[in-house]
């Protein structure tokens, strides 16, 4: 069984993970990233193919007659033809649920980020503002509590799942949109108004799809409190970004917390790089060691159990 490895360098920090996990059910060629002219030749003969972001087209799939398994390193497959991979036979599996902890925990690093101002307390007293304070204490910059702030969380699948929880140990009060009805929610279920007017933290964690694609735009932006903060961990194109730069810009919200953009690396051209009040991270909620670790091994066990002829985390 020959595996080929696409982009493993998404995977990877200084080489702290290895590939060898997938010698077990075969010989392994990792590329550390491949372009879109390279990709029929870099698969060649494989009957595996792994990548996270690399696009895998029916042009692809028709000139790489022996590939039968297609194990993505991610939990979207929107890279993948995954319609015409099945009329050819060829199971897609994604890595579903891997990054719950790691992203939640991002979540709560922005919240308590804007509530506390830990980075710009930290700017004030290198500054030697709190050596000249006639005061022992120097809080000129205001902060909060969490406690009883809204919570408006916009998806409700395992991550906000868990940031509700975070949020309700944190005191917050939990308002949830989901698209799907819940039984036995113990929180608030609201439509999307609802949830966006009354938020303090408004946080998305719902697919990409043709309903969500740009739903963060100047008319949910217009309906927050001005003192709503907006965080994006989903993916990048559900925000509007002209749209929400321009809101940053006149005040309409007070902040917003973005791991993730439309483009990516980011586009020097994005209206967000130099908006105000706007903290953006490099699409790195996911990637703590140890969900990695967790992403390596459900990738390995997707490719044993397809193996096994009993498919899991099948996506076509």
């Amino acid at each position: 069984m020959n595996i080929v490895i696409l982009d493993w360098s998404t995977m990877c920090a200084s080489n702290d993970l290895s590939s060898d996990i997938f010698k077990e059910y075969g010989d392994v060629k990792a590329y550390s990233l491949t372009a879109p002219d390279e990709v029929i030749s870099r698969i060649g003969d494989a009957e595996i193919v792994l990548c996270n972001k690399v696009l895998i087209t029916r042009e692809i799939i028709d000139n790489c007659p022996n590939l039968r398994y297609i194990g993505l390193f991610a939990t979207g497959f929107n890279n993948i033809d995954v319609e015409y991979a099945a009329k050819k036979g060829i199971t897609v599996c994604n890595a579903g649920q891997y990054s719950t902890n790691a992203v939640a925990q991002q979540v709560f690093a922005y919240i308590l980020d804007y509530c506390s101002r830990i980075r710009d307390y930290d700017s004030v007293v290198k500054e030697g503002k709190w050596e000249s304070s006639p005061c022992f204490s120097y809080f000129p910059i205001p902060t909060a509590e969490m406690q009883g702030k809204a919570l408006s969380i916009v998806g409700f699948g395992s991550i906000g799942k868990r940031v509700a929880e975070l949020g309700t140990a944190f005191g917050m009060n939990i308002l949830v949109n989901t698209r799907t009805a819940r039984e036995n929610c113990p929180y608030e279920v609201s439509d999307l108004d609802t949830a966006v007017k009354n938020a303090d933290f408004l946080t998305f964690h719902c697919p990409l799809t043709d309903k969500t694609n740009g739903m963060i735009n100047a008319d949910l932006l217009g309906k927050m409190k001005k003192s709503a903060v907006l965080i994006n961990t989903s993916r990048g194109p559900v925000v509007n970004e002209a749209d929400l730069a321009e809101a940053l810009k006149n005040g309409t919200i007070s902040a917003a917390y973005l791991d993730v953009l439309e483009k990516e690396p980011m586009s020097p051209d994005t209206p967000l790089k130099n908006a105000p009040n706007c903290v953006i991270t490099p699409h790195t909620a996911w990637a703590a060691y140890e969900t990695r670790v967790r992403l390596l091994n459900i990738v390995s066990e997707n490719i044993k159990c397809w193996l096994e002829g009993k498919p899991q985390n099948k996506v076509n």
